[in-house]
């Protein structure tokens, strides 16, 4: 349903899940347990897995903070991109890598949910991508003690399940029913 022409394909896009993004995150091991069960499952079934990893004052590059969470370890040959801002598209080569790969679908996980992922989100579908995000392979932190990870995660859950725009597809599945043989 995507708007792209010419691309019929599927990517897994991983966004930040770097180790100062998900250090006190809300089910930071679950999040990742189920991210590498997605991304193994994808590269099984041949379904590129792209790497988006942030940089800023807090995240500065080739720090220990910037550095991709141990337990998922990018393979040779997977596409990293590198951005500073939320929307994973603004000022980086993601397009053109997502374009070579022959991608107009994407399955969006990783951090921060109010901030990276839906900006990212959102510029997929700007960009006439369909991007579903995995209901249970997203986190965040607290916000505030009115505020918490849980309720932000389950919002934004709400909201993209019911997100639409012509001639592109959105919503959510929880990551056990990601199928990417479709």
């Amino acid at each position: 349903m995507s708007t792209l022409v010419g691309r019929s394909g599927l990517a897994v896009l991983v966004v930040d899940a770097q180790n100062g993004v998900l250090a006190q995150a809300h089910d930071r091991s679950g999040v990742v347990r189920r991210i590498h069960g997605l991304i193994d499952r994808a590269r099984v079934g041949g379904v590129p897995v792209v790497w988006v990893q942030h940089h800023d004052g807090e995240l500065v590059r080739d720090g220990e903070a910037w550095r991709i969470v141990p337990e998922l370890v990018p393979r040779d040959g997977e596409p990293v991109v590198h951005k500073s801002w939320n929307d994973a598209f603004e000022e980086t080569d993601l397009e053109q890598v997502l374009a070579g790969l022959g991608v107009d679908r994407l399955v969006v996980v990783g951090a921060q949910t109010e901030w990276c992922i839906r900006a990212t989100l959102h510029g997929a579908i700007a960009r006439g991508y369909d991007a579903l995000l995995v209901a249970d392979a997203h986190t965040t932190n607290d916000a505030s003690p009115d505020l918490t990870a849980e309720s932000i995660v389950a919002m934004t859950n709400a909201y993209w399940t019911w997100h639409a725009a012509p001639g592109r597809a959105a919503g959510t599945e929880r990551a056990a029913d990601v199928d990417f043989s479709r």
